[in-house]
């Protein structure tokens, strides 16, 4: 079957480390179905993955890919749902499961004409959702879905600060947060991501660092080093900043005396469970929301698409077609 893979790791060039072609059919282990995958979309953790994060040399060849939609067997449309965990182990949400991982970190990913998944890892998927926004889903709009609502706890009327417009997590925190009944503020250093972004949803949005007109509710903080001073100083006291991801660099000031004396919260968030999935959908379906989709190409095409991610011309999700 045709798919895109991790056969070599290469920090400094990580798309020395893709190939695309064939790979062997995958087999199906009691307790697991086959979904013939229609579209999966792309996340900054594949090139992280060709990088070595996550993904030591030992378990090449690795099928990239966390996210995708398709049908089973039986002809059932589905999503997959890309945690693999256990619920049990962490307390009724398999994100705290501590052997969990994410697909194409142990198990094969997505970007595939096959995927196999455990049983439990599959919903249905809407009729009222193309593929191609399906496969949006279960990565970064889960992951913003969760950091709103389950972490935030976003209210109507709150102010929202998403910090770094462009990619797929703070693209869906926009829309969402708008959609929530938030009041949405982004910042960009880049102006017409910054136009995209009011285009978004976002009421107002601000070059990055910029002093803010009044203090927020709650920030959503996946850039890291860069942003965390302008996060941290941009909350009201009791604020909440949910961080999901440090694509600029893990370690920034702690600033420590903030954060007690203004009893500042700072929450880590990674994907979701399989129920914030479903409640997902069903909030895309109830109001219409739909993921902004940067571009689409064919699975044979996706050393194009890894290019035009890595380069960040992107606006919303890439996403690659079977």
């Amino acid at each position: 079957m045709l798919a895109a893979a991790a056969t070599a790791i290469d920090p400094a060039d990580p798309l020395a480390g893709l190939t695309v072609g064939e790979m062997p059919e995958p087999e199906v282990p009691e307790g697991w179905v086959r979904v013939h995958v229609k579209a999966a979309s792309l996340n900054h953790h594949d090139l992280w993955s060709l990088k070595g994060v996550g993904l030591p040399a030992d378990r090449l060849p690795m099928i990239l890919g966390c996210d995708a939609a398709g049908v089973l067997d039986d002809g059932r449309e589905v999503i997959v749902h890309g945690v693999i965990g256990n619920p049990s182990a962490g307390g009724g949400d398999e994100t705290l499961d501590p052997k969990r991982s994410l697909l194409s970190e142990v198990y094969q990913g997505t970007l595939a004409e096959q995927v196999i998944v455990p049983e439990r890892n599959v919903i249905d998927k809407p009729a009222e959702l193309s593929f191609v926004e399906a496969a949006c889903l279960p990565t970064a709009w889960l992951t913003a879905y969760r950091m709103l609502t389950t972490k935030a706890g976003v209210q109507p009327g709150q102010t929202v600060l998403v910090q770094g417009v462009g990619g797929g997590v703070a693209t869906a925190a926009i829309a969402l947060a708008h959609q929530l009944g938030a009041r949405v503020w982004a910042t960009s250093r880049d102006e017409s991501k910054r136009a995209a972004a009011v285009a978004l949803g976002a009421d107002e949005a601000f070059e990055s660092g910029a002093r803010l007109p009044e203090r927020v509710d709650a920030v959503m903080e996946s850039v890291g080093e860069a942003t965390w001073s302008h996060s941290l100083k941009s909350l009201k006291p009791g604020g909440r900043l949910v961080v999901c991801g440090a694509t600029s660099g893990p370690n920034p000031p702690a600033d420590l005396n903030r954060v007690f004396f203004l009893q500042l919260q700072v929450l880590g968030s990674t994907m979701g469970t399989l129920e914030e999935l479903i409640a997902l959908t069903d909030l895309m379906v109830s109001t219409g929301l739909r993921p902004t989709i940067s571009a689409t190409y064919p699975l044979a095409q996706a050393r194009e698409a890894f290019e035009q991610l890595a380069a960040g011309d992107v606006i919303g999700k890439i996403v690659l077609t079977v």
